[in-house]
């Protein structure tokens, strides 16, 4: 008895079942085990039709993941490789810029916890929230106001 190998659908199912993903994930990571064009398109198009692929599902599982860590610029490029629609993206990033500084400022003080004692210090902290996605003025304001000042 020969084994077959599992479906378009299956693999996809498998995928999901480990971590939300989006269509454009499913179908850059399903391309290559398509045999016949347009069988992949219409295994994604079934899927989504029943509820298994979510948009909506698919931004709040990066946000619920990355938010506490990483500011709105790490989080929308992140939606945006996953191929998330740009309205999506505006209206979580929109989410996200609310609590950017009270974020940043937590971030900030799991990592540091005291400001920095000279130039150098303070550009290595600068750069390590720049790294982690927060824009510049919110990495500033941090920076100069420490985490007991809420004054901004």
């Amino acid at each position: 008895m020969a084994f077959d190998a599992p479906s378009l659908k299956g693999r996809a199912l498998r995928l999901l079942s480990q971590r939300e993903h989006s269509r454009a994930e499913l179908e850059r990571k399903l391309a290559r085990y398509e045999e016949e064009p347009g069988t992949l398109a219409a295994a994604l198009d079934a899927l989504d039709a029943a509820g298994f692929i979510s948009q909506e599902r698919v931004v709040a599982s990066v946000l619920h993941q990355r938010a506490g860590r990483h500011g709105t610029l790490r989080v929308r490029q992140e939606l945006q490789q996953k191929g998330i629609a740009p309205e999506a993206i505006a209206d979580a990033v929109a989410q996200l810029q609310e609590t950017e500084l009270a974020r940043a400022r937590e971030v900030w003080r799991r990592r540091f916890g005291q400001p920095a004692a000279d130039a150098n210090e303070r550009a290595r902290q600068g750069r390590f929230l720049l790294a982690r996605g927060f824009p510049a003025p919110v990495v500033s304001k941090v920076l100069k106001g420490g985490p007991e000042d809420e004054g901004f």
